[in-house]
Order: C-alpha cells, then structure tokens, then sequence
C-alpha cells in the first residue's frame, strides 16, 4: 500500500512478540495482562492467513480459518499449554482446501459454521460432523473471551465475522476476524460466486450486499477495533490487498477505496471493476468446501518410480510436473513435462495447470525432502493423486530445451509472433509492440489461436510465468518456441519501445 505499517492490535492492548517469515509461521502476540494468546499463521504461497486465540487461564483456544496442515496448530497450541476444543471458518473458501474439518476431527474439538445465506449456499457436511451452526448475533465463548458472530454477506452469501472481546478487562470489541470481508485496503470480491462456482446472477447481487455490510459495520465498531484479515498481498480474493499483517477500523475509513464510497450503485460498478481472472481451481474448491474435504489422516507423501517408466506415463497424456528451477529446465528436460519450479508461487501455477480428474507425477532432482514439500503445498488445494515421482535419473540422456533470447535480439527472430502471458491489467498497462495477449493460467485453451508453423516467443513479467507457458506448448510438440529472458522489464529496461493504451498513459 506504500503506508506505514499499522499496529496488530489496539495500542496498549496486545503486543507484537514475533514476525516468522517461514511458510504458514505464526505470529504471536498476547493481552498484556497474559489470559489471552493470539497467533497469526500466514501461508506465503496463497496469502491466507489463520488464527489461534486462546485464554491462558482456562487453557481453552479456537482456530479460525485453518488450512489443511493440522500440525502447526497443534504445535503451537501445545506449545503454550493450549488444548482446542473448537474450529471454525469466515465462509465456504474458494481459494483453498478448509483444513477446519480435519483439525477439529484430529483435536477432538467442536466444528463450528455459519448457518447464514440461502438455502442452496449451505456446508452439506454440518449434519454429519455435528457442526454447531452459527447465526447472526450468536456468541462463541472461548475460556473468558467473547466471540460474537456477525453476518456480513457479499464476498459471499454464508460469511461471518467474528468480533473478540476480551470479558475480563472491558466489555468493548478490541478486534475482528475479518475473513474475505474486509481486507488491509481491500474488501472481499463478490463475483467468485459466479464467476468461479457458476452460480448465475449472484456478482451484483453480492456486491450489492458487500456495500451494505461495509455500511453496517463501520457505523457500529469504533476506530480502534483491530482487524485481522484473512488474506494478504497476492490473494486471488481480492484486487488490491495491502502487505502488513492486520490493520485498524479507523486506517480503513480513511485509506481503503471501498470505504470511501456512500454511494451504493458507485461501489457495485468500482467493486466489480478490474477483479483478477479467477484461477480453475476455485471452482473446485468451492465444490470440495461445501460438500466436505477429505479428511487426509498423515501429511501425503509418494513413491519414487523406476525413471524407465518416465516414457510411458508421458505416453500416456499424464501430467508430469518438473519441479526445478527455469533456468535448469530450460537448459535440459525431458519432452513431455510441464515445468512449474517449486517456489512461492508454485502451488497457485498447480491450480491452475494440474487437473483434478487424474493422476500426476512430479519429477526433481532435489531428492524425496522436496518432494513431501511440493505435495504438502499441492494438498493445500486437494491436489492429492499423486501417483508417484521421479528422480534425476530420470533426466540422464534428456535433450529437449528452451531456446532463449534477449530483447534486442528478438526483432532477428523473422515473422516471430510475441505471446504476453501477464494479466489483463498487467498487459493493458503496456506490452510489446504486436503482442498477443492471452494469460497463462487460459494458454492451454487457446491453442488454436498459436500459428504453429510460426516461430513463437513466450513473454511475461520477468520470465517465469513465460518460462512457464514455454514448457506447455513444448509439451505439446509446438515447435520453434522461445522466452524472452527478462520479459517486459528487461525489455523497459534496455529503452526498447513499448505500447501503451492511452487511457493507461494518461492515467
């Protein structure tokens, strides 16, 4: 957001012990008097962030908005003298794979979910797992803190808030768990449920909703009321979350674009504008969080395969995901697989590039340690059928690579045609000259606007979403593909010309 970062919580009230920066660490932090604990966890890969808060006194903690590793709960639980008797989550997810299920089956604790929304819009497990439902105005007690639930429709139809207070040192909110409702400069998305569920007619309607909800809570809360969100910057669930962990009601009202609207039809045209293309795998998750995840027992592990294999399961059609860096694909790979190089951003790629109706591979030459890591994160969407993984045997002999070249030497590449894989914004910001715009994530599906007897050159951001579409079309057998190294801002930088809309030059 380029501001200074707020406070966690309400000065005086909680203070910041710690800020982990390792995958799904939490954050601590306690009420000065030491009854209450607060941790943050925070998933770098898909920006999600999950909480536990518990009375010291009674040794009583609940889990808001769990991902699907149960260990680093019960970790941190343990490690404070903590024993979680209840779970709980902000809405049905769409971004990943609810882990509140699991925890609350694996600490014997009481799920806990929202009872709010339509009809057709509701968790079909409740019944069965004996979820006490939530509604509006209900209260969650955890030892001597107070949780009181608040129905906050738009982002979607079922979401709640929950409002802590802190019983035994005042009756006034200190903070909230805002889910996808309000973000650090953002608010949740209301189109997800149309556009990635294909639940027609819900995007006005939700962003309708949104502004009323906006409009009910910030004349109820006072400014002081923390806000701990459940995503940050690069969630897919909104269009410009800020960085810093949480934020205040009162920074809101002043700093966050959706707050600055009084006007309801205004704020369902501005809410709605520029959303980010939805990843495939939403639609799935959708799916899955409404109808039960599957519960996965022990953290998911594969074996490794005789690389003699390798020839056949390509044979076969079945994805095989090479984990290693693009610089190392590039260089040398075996024809067939796909590369999507195990980093930050590896398990949002995998959402969108690997399907879930069958089997998959993944290759590497980074040993089995890599390889329990890769399908840890690809489980955090329900990627689980992996059928096994290859070693770097299974590369001895590989000849197939990805020619690369630099921005002044691509005018030498004849009748080239430039595919931009960026984002529509990304790309609608400034492209190469005569660039073809289709994103990675929809590549796949618009081969057959490639001219394939055409030399073509990928094209992103930096060169590895490129890299990335690069390794698809090889896949494919399309011939005469290369990466532009560096992609638009080696190209900017080295003063080669570029295309700007002029609503964006002049903007």
């Amino acid at each position: 957001m380029g501001v200074p970062e707020p406070p966690l919580v309400a000065p005086g009230r909680i203070d910041q012990l710690s800020a982990a920066r390792e995958r799904n660490a939490p954050h601590h932090a306690r009420v000065a008097g030491g009854e209450v604990l607060l941790k943050r966890f925070y998933h770098e890969g898909l920006a999600q962030a999950s909480y536990l808060l518990g009375c010291q006194r009674t040794g009583e903690a609940i889990v808001i908005d769990a991902n699907r590793d149960p260990e680093p709960y019960l970790a941190a639980a343990a490690a404070e003298g903590l024993r979680i008797t209840q779970v709980t989550e902000t809405h049905i997810h769409a971004d990943y794979l609810s882990g509140s299920r699991e925890l609350a089956r694996v600490a014997g604790a009481q799920l806990l979910l929202s009872a709010m929304g339509t009809a057709d819009w509701q968790y079909a497990f409740a019944a069965s797992d004996g979820a006490r439902l939530l509604h509006d105005g209900d209260e969650i007690r955890v030892g001597n803190i107070r949780l009181e639930v608040m129905h906050t429709p738009g982002h979607t139809p079922e979401h709640i808030v929950f409002i802590c207070i802190d019983k035994p040192t005042s009756n006034h909110p200190v903070g909230v768990f805002s889910g996808d409702f309000l973000f650090v400069g953002d608010v949740g998305r209301p189109d997800l449920l149309e556009r990635a569920a294909n639940v027609a007619g819900t995007m006005r309607a939700g962003a309708g909703q949104l502004f009323d909800s906006l409009q009910r809570f910030t004349a109820r809360f006072p400014d002081y009321l923390q806000v701990w969100p459940g995503h940050g910057s690069g969630s897919a669930c909104g269009k410009a979350l800020g960085a810093v962990p949480s934020t205040t009601l009162g920074y809101e009202k002043v700093a966050n674009w959706a707050l600055q609207h009084t006007d309801r039809a205004a704020f369902i045209e501005a809410v709605l504008e520029g959303q980010p293309d939805p990843p495939r795998y939403f639609a799935t998750m959708k799916r899955l969080n409404k109808e039960g995840p599957r519960i996965l027992g022990t953290r998911p592990d594969a074996a490794q395969l005789n690389a003699a294999t390798l020839p056949q399961v390509l044979a076969s059609g079945t994805r095989v995901i090479d984990l290693r860096s693009t610089g190392a694909y590039a260089a040398q790979h075996v024809r067939g697989t796909i590369n999507i190089p195990f980093s930050k951003s590896f398990v949002g790629w995998a959402g969108w590039l690997v399907p879930y109706d069958r089997p998959f591979y993944l290759l590497t030459d980074a040993g089995h340690d890599q390889v329990r890591q890769a399908l840890a994160e690809l489980a955090m969407i329900g990627l689980d059928d992996c059928a096994g993984w290859f070693g770097a045997e299974a590369l001895q002999g590989a000849t197939a690579s990805i020619p690369q070249v630099e921005g002044r030497a691509l005018s030498t590449l004849r009748d080239a045609q430039v595919i931009d894989v960026r984002a529509a914004d990304e790309f609608a910001a400034g492209h190469l000259p005569g660039a073809r715009h289709i994103p990675l994530g929809r590549l796949e599906e618009h081969l057959d606007k490639l001219d394939t007897a055409r030399p073509i050159v990928l094209q992103c951001q930096g060169g590895t979403r490129s890299s990335i579409a690069a390794s698809l079309l090889d896949a494919r057998g399309i011939p005469n593909v290369t990466n532009l190294v560096g992609g638009y801002n080696a190209w900017v930088t080295a003063d080669l010309p570029v295309q700007v809309p002029a609503a964006a030059a002049h903007g």
